[in-house]
């Protein structure tokens, strides 16, 4: 697929997503969420980037962790998310954050103007994996912390099935790349490339739980990367895509549940100061 064809895929399918995302994901994505930041080791009066903050689940917390002193830039392709980060920061009286609708292959921003750069499981979506962490070093500062958290190997999330399901049904393209990033030391190894010295990984194993079929069902395909391509279903493509999800993650039924295995892999780099 054409880059841009798949930033505007990515791009509206997020818009369709947005509202979805926090009820499907908040709490199967806090480890992850969890260990990069504690990786970004945020000090007092930073400035932080987000790359592909979605609703801001990292976004706030970084703020409240910098404090007013500091700033923090939520950037994501989608409209409706950094529309939703907007009206949050303005309900929660967050005035040292803001949200800008930004590609992560091109960051309209300064060259080394943040003291620490995140994208919490935004990477595997982009179109160009260097050239996206080429523009994390590009506006890190000098002694500044760049940190990715990506989804691990495919045969160690659950839930994968969900690619091939959409592909019979509807040609898309998504993310045909997406776990590329979590196999191996392919993340150590661009970040290394880019220009950042004292890479290191840490790979974590975590469980998806959900109450029930229907909630892990709209988790996988309303609430996340194949949003778009879903909304051109008709009933009877939902009731197949359904049927044959449910029996792909059978074996982690637990009860009227679903504890889905899955994995993260998180990757740190500091800038050099010189050089």
């Amino acid at each position: 697929m054409d880059a841009r064809l798949q930033q505007r895929v990515q791009r509206y399918g997020w818009d369709r997503a947005a509202s979805y995302y926090e009820q499907s994901w908040s709490r199967q994505l806090a480890p992850a969420q969890e260990l990069l930041l504690k990786m970004a080791a945020l000090q007092t009066g930073e400035r932080v980037l987000d790359i592909a903050c979605g609703t801001g689940l990292v976004t706030f917390r970084a703020a409240a962790e910098i404090g007013s002193s500091g700033e923090a830039v939520g950037t994501d392709i989608s409209d409706a998310m950094t529309e939703a980060c907007r009206a949050s920061a303005a309900e929660r009286g967050i005035h040292h954050a803001r949200f800008e609708r930004m590609e992560a292959e091109k960051l309209a921003l300064p060259d080394a103007s943040f003291d620490v750069v995140l994208c919490a499981l935004g990477m595997m979506y982009v179109t160009d994996f260097a050239g996206s962490i080429r523009e994390m070093f590009r506006v890190t500062k000098p002694g500044g912390r760049a940190v990715s958290a990506v989804w691990g190997k495919r045969d160690r999330c659950g839930w994968a099935e969900i690619f091939p399901i959409v592909e019979r049904r509807v040609h898309s393209d998504v993310c045909p790349m997406f776990f590329q990033l979590g196999t191996g030391d392919m993340q150590s190894i661009l970040f290394s490339n880019a220009g950042f010295e004292n890479v290191t990984s840490e790979r974590i194993t975590t469980v998806l739980e959900y109450e029930n079929g229907e909630e892990a069902y709209v988790a996988a395909f309303a609430g996340g990367p194949v949003a778009m391509a879903y909304s051109r279903f008709d009933e009877a493509m939902r009731a197949g895509a359904r049927d044959e999800y449910l029996e792909s993650i059978a074996s982690f039924k637990r009860g009227d549940g679903y504890a889905i295995p899955g994995e993260f892999v998180v990757t740190r780099g500091v800038r050099p100061r010189t050089g």
